[in-house]
């Protein structure tokens, strides 16, 4: 009877702990808003885009809708994947990620959008790899730098190896083409080599020998036009500059308070891919200068947090998850940045989506997971703090380093 009665009360004991430990509201309550903020700007600038293209007025709107739907689900069940688990399957990640890249080029099952061949299409769907293939990348560098991380801090070829597999994945994306997606790839891996610790040397001489590739790249004509047309838009305002000159239309509508929801002139046909790319130009026209200021708080909160956890995490020995989450903020803060200031007309042109608002199946699919992947981090991190718990976990042969 004592025996159980014991058993009865750790059981018990262990159980509000448990009770104790959520879902990290400072991630979840950002994300959530952000999320909403989306699916209402998404709405009001496809309405006249969906007319034109003969689909019903909310077409976008509903398509939205339930890609962030299934982001919810997809998001809930990357918080039940353990980081054990994650770190004993990252080792296929970085060639899996190269092969999904690369299925946009099978006859039948890649489509070509625009241009370009990006897409692969499943039944009703196409999905954008290029999203999968950040998410399994991370996922990767965290398992490579936990498992060489004394060598990135001294050893060269050890942080030459994930520019390496950069550079597979930026050959396969200039194939596509996707630049932007390349950079955004580039930026990840260097920024979580560095704050693993890879000497300062070591990333100069990285960044050196990438250049030029990035340089190459950007003297495709076209490439080029947009580039001497963000520097002066309104030289050519009707030509290369017409979607920088209308975007900064939209935002100096905007003023301090904007024109109100639903009242954005630039919109209807003046802005190009106004419900994607676009959509941050069109928020800032109708919510002012105070709704820019707000969304950026948000991003702020969501990424500063998602990093915060990170280093908790490094700092109680967690290295993968915490590499994890250095990951994800990563993307999520390159990605917010140069969304924005393509939109601003601080950088040059760019069709990359803004995490959680734009419109882009893929990309709020992949996001929503990223973030469930970060609130598990912060979940076990809650649970690993509670010495009880850990000694549990001990015993069962789980290692704090990975």
């Amino acid at each position: 009877m004592t025996n159980n009665a014991g058993a009865a009360g750790q059981a018990r004991r262990y159980g509000a702990i448990k009770q104790q430990v959520g879902l990290d509201m400072w991630i979840l309550i950002p994300a959530v808003i952000l999320a909403a903020i989306g699916l209402v700007m998404v709405g009001s600038a496809s309405i006249a885009i969906a007319e034109g293209q003969g689909l019903g007025s909310h077409y976008y709107t509903w398509k939205h809708a339930a890609y962030l739907s299934f982001g919810v689900l997809s998001a809930l069940l990357f918080t039940l994947l353990s980081t054990e688990f994650l770190y004993k399957i990252s080792r296929p990640m970085m060639l899996l990620g190269a092969l999904v890249l690369l299925t946009v080029f099978i006859p039948g099952l890649g489509k070509v959008v625009n241009g370009s061949a990006r897409w692969i299409h499943l039944g009703p769907i196409n999905f954008q790899t290029v999203e999968a293939a950040k998410l399994m990348l991370i996922v990767y560098m965290a398992g490579y730098l936990v498992r060489h991380q004394d060598a990135i801090q001294t050893n060269f070829f050890a942080t030459f190896k994930p520019l390496m597999i950069a550079g597979l994945y930026m050959v396969i994306l200039l194939l596509q083409p996707d630049l932007g997606s390349a950079v955004v790839i580039t930026f990840i891996v260097g920024g979580m080599l560095f704050l693993a610790g890879a000497a300062w040397k070591h990333i100069a001489i990285l960044i050196a020998l990438i250049s030029p590739a990035f340089i190459w790249a950007a003297m495709e004509p076209y490439r080029l036009r947009r580039i001497v047309s963000f520097m002066d838009p309104w030289a050519d305002p009707f030509n290369s500059g017409f979607q920088l000159t209308q975007a900064l239309i939209a935002i100096g509508r905007g003023e301090m308070f904007g024109v109100g929801l639903g009242g954005s002139i630039q919109k209807l046909f003046y802005l190009p891919e106004a419900h994607t790319d676009f959509i941050f130009s069109v928020y800032a026209e109708e919510m002012g200068l105070v709704g820019v200021l707000v969304l950026m708080m948000l991003f702020v909160t969501l990424i500063g947090r998602v990093l915060m956890v990170g280093l908790a995490s490094v700092q109680a020995k967690r290295h993968f998850a915490g590499f994890l989450a250095y990951g994800v903020g990563l993307w999520l803060s390159f990605q917010a940045l140069v969304s924005m200031g393509v939109n601003m007309g601080v950088l040059p042109t760019k069709g990359l989506t803004l995490p959680l608002i734009s419109s882009g199946g893929s990309s709020i699919l992949m996001t929503c997971m990223a973030i469930g992947l970060v609130l598990r981090v912060k979940y076990e991190l809650d649970l690993e703090a509670d010495p009880r718990i850990k000694r549990r976990r001990e015993l069962a042969g789980y290692s704090n380093a990975q």
